[in-house]
């Protein structure tokens, strides 16, 4: 199983003609795209039915969140089946926009889990701290403690598909800058927490992607850190030049 995966996020970007070309232009790319990378793109979801029909076959999708109920009376949420049944693969979940933004706890982080594995539908598990908490030293314990909640009830997982990213909130947007070597003391910790859940064995297997504004020019040596399995890509995968190079960068 590959480890390696570069997995992008367009948030609210794009038409669904943009992101048909989008598709297209990977396609083309397709045979110049290394091997042993998974390669994950999240479109905004009214496109995903459409967009099963004509990605490449490189190229997995996954929703950039999901429901944390079943069908029935939910007016405009939509569930993992619904979310297999369009051919996407995995979803973002927890990811820091859904928390801070739509208040989503660890309770429902937990449950849209849940869900997602009932359906066997992927889970790209984010998590991170805010500027406050890695200025007061408390980081550790806070990814600490999102892991535990989120997985706390899980025996085992599937590492093909149960992925977790790391997003330094603090750096993204507010002009600090995380550097390659606080990356890789995140992922580290990271690795450790997995290996003490459930065993080394299994950790090394769970890919651990790095979500804090990773561009072409900085992968190179965010993904040369032994525990940064990739990236979760923002504003870099809404351009296929970018978002290839920055996938080339994540082959080893």
């Amino acid at each position: 199983m590959m480890r390696n995966i570069v997995a992008g996020n367009w948030k609210s970007n794009k038409s669904i003609n943009e992101s048909r070309e989008w598709m297209s232009e990977m396609s083309n790319l397709e045979g110049s795209m290394p091997k042993d990378v998974r390669v994950i793109v999240a479109p905004p979801a009214p496109y995903l039915a459409a967009l099963a029909e004509v990605k490449p076959s490189n190229v997995i999708l996954a929703s950039q969140t999901v429901s944390a109920t079943g069908s029935g009376a939910y007016t405009g949420e939509f569930t993992a089946d619904m979310l297999t049944s369009c051919g996407v693969e995995f979803a973002l979940i927890g990811h820091s926009e859904r928390r801070g933004g739509y208040g989503e706890t660890d309770e429902v982080v937990v449950d849209k889990i849940s869900r997602c594995i009932e359906a066997g539908l992927g889970v790209v598990l984010c998590c991170g701290e805010p500027l406050e908490v890695r200025d007061s030293g408390g980081h550790e314990e806070m990814i600490a403690r999102q892991l535990d909640s989120a997985m706390n009830n899980l025996s085992d997982v599937d590492p093909s598909k149960f992925v977790i990213a790391y997003e330094p909130i603090w750096a993204i947007g507010t002009g600090r800058t995380a550097t390659s070597e606080q990356a890789g003391e995140m992922h580290t910790f990271i690795r450790s927490w997995l290996s003490d859940k459930f065993s080394q064995e299994r950790a090394n297997q769970i890919s651990i992607l790095y979500g804090g504004s990773c561009k072409p020019s900085n992968a190179d040596e965010l993904f040369a850190n032994a525990n940064v399995d990739g990236g979760l890509i923002g504003g870099a995968s809404l351009k296929t030049e970018d978002f290839s190079q920055i996938i080339k960068a994540a082959s080893k």
